[in-house]
């Protein structure tokens, strides 16, 4: 059996655990805890997407874990529900509000009191009530391809595609399913990021697949009513002004428009924005040169500013 010192020698990572505010158990992986150089640059907090969980940014946590220029702790979060969190019985705690109040508590838990935060879809999403309940604990921001304005045909996309993974028989079909649904959008991709994908959240099991999220999150994704204006989050963007922001935009999204990207420029001048090519909703971070990207944004945010 291996001890917490040969786990992280081989997943680069802590698996650590907090309870939420109402006492529910929730995950999360720990990168670069306590490497020497980490507490010399800044925190960097990982955000997945509606049904996604911690595993999406392994490559990209241990990349910037473990730089020899400017190593960081690098901690990704499961929402209550997804990854090794418990799920929950009250359904209607799956909202972002809630999920914003569990972050905060796996901060406060972990030592967290500043740090850059990453969000990929929904992530991006609690990013912005962040910005609008505690702005103070942001050093930075990045938005992986999402913003104040959610495109109903890109969650109808998102449905569709949930509903056809549950006809897989292995993580191998649910890959190539992946890759038949999504793969105009994604020609970066390869087979490897695909299977990485699908095994990211699901899992195989006697023959079965079985999702690493609570099926009740889709349920509640098919009672959002796409014929009527999804409201907006321009009120929240406004708490990012003074944030240092990247925005990640996938080539071919059907969620972030070009517009929206564009209005934000407008209200955030000082936003970076890269659009990732080859792929759509949303880019995955560790492929593309986006590591680079990222990197470069984060250390770009710890040098003196101008005056």
């Amino acid at each position: 059996m291996q001890d917490a010192a040969d786990t992280r020698m081989v997943s680069g990572f802590d698996q650590v655990y907090f309870s939420a505010g109402d006492g529910l158990k929730l995950a999360a992986r720990d990168y670069g805890r306590g490497r020497v150089g980490t507490e010399k640059h800044h925190t960097v907090v990982c955000l997945p997407g509606l049904t996604r969980n911690s595993a999406d940014f392994h490559y990209l946590a241990r990349i910037l874990s473990q730089s020899e220029v400017a190593p960081r702790r690098v901690v990704c979060f499961d929402y209550r529900g997804r990854g090794l969190s418990a799920w929950d019985k009250e359904k209607a705690n799956y909202n972002i509000q809630t999920e914003t109040d569990d972050l905060l508590a796996g901060c406060a838990a972990l030592g967290v009191k500043h740090a850059a935060f990453i969000g990929t879809s929904r992530g991006a999403l609690i990013i912005h009530v962040l910005a609008a309940v505690r702005p103070g604990i942001m050093s930075a921001a990045i938005l992986n391809d999402a913003g104040p304005v959610v495109e109903g045909a890109g969650l109808a996309r998102i449905m569709a595609y949930h509903d056809r993974m549950t006809a897989a028989k292995s993580l191998y079909e649910l890959a190539q399913k992946l890759k038949s649904m999504q793969g105009a959008a994604f020609p970066a991709l390869t087979d490897a990021d695909w299977n990485d994908l699908a095994e990211a959240s699901f899992e195989e099991k006697d023959g079965e697949i079985s999702a690493k999220f609570d099926p009740a999150l889709i349920e509640i994704l098919r009672s959002v009513d796409l014929n009527i204006p999804l409201p907006t989050l321009w009120p929240q963007f406004e708490g990012l002004r003074n944030i240092p922001l990247l925005t990640i935009h996938g080539e071919n999204s059907s969620l972030l428009l070009k517009e929206t990207v564009e209005e934000m420029s407008k209200r955030h001048p000082s936003m970076q924005m890269f659009t990732a090519p080859g792929q759509g909703h949303a880019p995955i971070l560790h492929i593309g040169g986006l590591p680079k990207v990222i990197a470069s944004f984060l250390n770009d945010t710890e040098k003196p500013r101008k005056r």
